[in-house]
C-alpha cells in the first residue's frame, strides 16, 4: 500500500453495492477497495511515495498495530493513526473486527501533516475496507457521504499527535533482534537545517518573498552537485577542486535556532560541495536541528547507505550539555529516514561501516533541489569486506 495523496481529478465516483457513491479526488479511474474478512488479522506495509507530504493515515473505526519501520522490527505497539515521512514506511496489523452498517465499507484515509507556510494540496486521499458477506443495502438513494467520515484521522496541524506517537517507537531489541545502537561516538556533527531567502543577483529578478531566491541548507552550505562523479572520483583517487572533505561540523553562528523572526534573520547561504569524511568504523552522531528560517518546518532528513538510531530528539535548540544525558541508548528506533521535529531537533547514530559516498538529504524533493544535502564518505578499511567494490565491467561511463 502506497500513500502519495490525493490526485487532483476530482471527477471519478467509486460505487457501493452497484450504487452510485460521493465524489472524492482520485489519482486513478478507481478508488481503492480492499475486501476483508471478520476476525482475520491483516498486515499492511505502508509506503509514503509523497515528494512533499508527511501524512497521517488511518482507518475509520480500526485499531493498528505498529510492528516495523524502515524494514526494521519495533516493539509493538496500538495507535488509532500513524505518522509517515516521505521515504519511510511502516507496517502495521489490522484484524478486522467491527461490525460493518448497511455499506459494509469503512473509510481508510491520508491527509497531510502540515507544518509548511507553502502552498501545498490539503485534499484528503481515500480508499475503503470492504467486509466480506456484508448484508447488501436495499435502498435506491446514493450513499449519504455522513456515514464514511473517519473520525481518528488527525488533523492536519496535529504536531502533538505526531510528536507522541514517534516518541513510541522503539527497536525490539532481543537477543534474537538486537539493537545495536552505538554507545560511545567518535564524532559527532550538529548541523542546522535551513530554508534560506538569497539576495537576488544584481541585474537580475526573483520571484521569492521580497524579490529574493528561495534555497535551502545545512550549516548554512547549500549543496551543489558537481558536474563529476564524486563516487568515481574517489574510487579512482583523482585529484579535484569539484568538492572538499571540510563540511563545517557546528553551525558557523549561534543563535536562537528555532525562536527568532524567520524573516529577519541572515539568511543568506553559502553554495559548495563539502562533504563529511569518516574512517571505516567510525561511530558518527549527527545532530539535525531546525531553524525558524522562513518557517519552522518537519524534515524527513534520509541517509543514504545506512540505518542510523534516533536516540534523542525534543523541541527548541539542542543543548549539547544537556540533552545527550537523556538519550535512549537501550532501544531506539532504526530508520534510514528521520522526521526532525517542526521547530526542534532530532539526535542521530550511525555506524560508518560501508565504505563509499553516499547521500544526505531532506526528502522533501523541493528542498532537495535548493540544497538541503550533503555527502559523507565512509573511507575503506583493512580487510576486503570493508572496501568498495570496484564498479561492475559493463557499467556505462558518464
Amino acid at each position: 500500500m502506497m500513500l502519495t495523496g490525493a490526485g487532483p481529478d476530482s471527477s471519478n465516483a467509486y460505487t457501493i453495492n452497484g450504487l452510485p457513491g460521493p465524489l472524492y479526488p482520485c489519482s486513478n479511474q478507481d478508488t481503492f477497495i480492499q475486501t476483508v474478512e471478520y476476525g482475520k488479522t491483516y498486515m499492511l506495509r505502508i509506503i509514503n511515495a509523497a515528494l512533499a507530504d508527511e501524512l497521517f493515515f488511518a482507518i475509520a473505526k480500526h485499531t493498528l498495530t505498529v510492528v516495523e519501520v524502515d524494514a526494521v522490527y519495533t516493539k509493538p505497539f496500538a495507535t488509532t493513526s500513524i505518522m509517515i515521512a516521505p521515504g519511510q514506511t511502516t507496517t502495521v496489523l489490522m484484524t478486522a473486527n467491527q461490525v460493518p452498517d448497511f455499506t459494509g465499507m469503512f473509510v481508510m484515509a491520508a491527509r497531510p501533516y502540515l507544518t509548511s507556510v507553502f502552498p501545498f494540496n490539503n485534499s484528503t486521499t481515500i480508499g475503503f475496507l470492504r467486509y466480506k458477506n456484508a448484508r447488501t443495502w436495499k435502498g435506491k438513494s446514493p450513499v449519504d457521504p455522513s456515514s464514511l467520515k473517519l473520525h481518528n484521522l488527525p488533523a492536519m496541524e496535529d504536531t502533538a499527535f505526531a510528536t507522541k506517537f514517534s516518541d513510541k517507537i522503539k527497536s525490539l531489541a532481543t537477543p534474537q533482534y538486537p539493537c545495536n545502537v552505538p554507545k560511545t561516538i567518535d564524532k559527532r556533527v550538529i548541523t542546522t537545517i535551513s530554508l534560506n531567502l538569497q539576495d537576488c543577483p544584481e541585474n537580475k529578478t526573483c520571484s521569492g518573498y521580497k524579490g529574493k531566491s528561495f534555497f535551502a541548507s545545512m550549516n548554512n552550505q547549500s549543496f551543489v552537485r558537481p558536474s563529476i562523479s564524486i563516487l568515481e572520483t574517489y574510487y579512482k583517487n583523482l585529484t579535484t577542486s569539484s568538492f572538499s572533505s571540510d563540511f563545517p561540523e557546528k553551525p558557523p553562528n549561534n543563535f536562537d535556532y528555532t525562536g527568532g523572526d524567520p524573516l529577519t534573520q541572515n539568511m543568506n547561504t553559502k553554495f559548495g560541495t563539502k562533504l563529511i569524511v569518516v574512517p571505516y568504523g567510525t561511530n558518527v552522531e549527527i545532530v539535525l536541528q531546525d531553524t525558524s528560517f522562513v518557517n519552522l518546518e518537519n524534515h524527513p532528513i534520509h541517509v543514504h547507505g545506512h540505518n542510523f538510531f534516533i536516540v534523542g530528539s525534543g523541541l527548541g535548540n539542542f543543548n549539547e550539555a544537556r540533552d545527550p544525558k537523556r538519550y535512549n541508548l537501550v532501544d531506539p528506533p532504526e530508520r534510514n529516514t528521520v522526521a526532525v521535529p517542526s521547530g526542534g531537533w532530532a539526535a542521530i547514530r550511525i555506524k560508518a561501516d560501508n565504505p563509499g559516498v553516499w547521500f544526505i538529504h531532506c526528502h522533501l524533493e523541493q528542498h532537495t533541489s535548493w540544497g538541503l544535502a550533503t555527502g559523507f564518505i565512509v573511507q575503506n578499511g583493512q580487510g576486503p569486506s570493508q572496501s568498495m567494490l570496484p564498479p561492475p565491467q559493463d557499467l556505462p561511463s558518464c
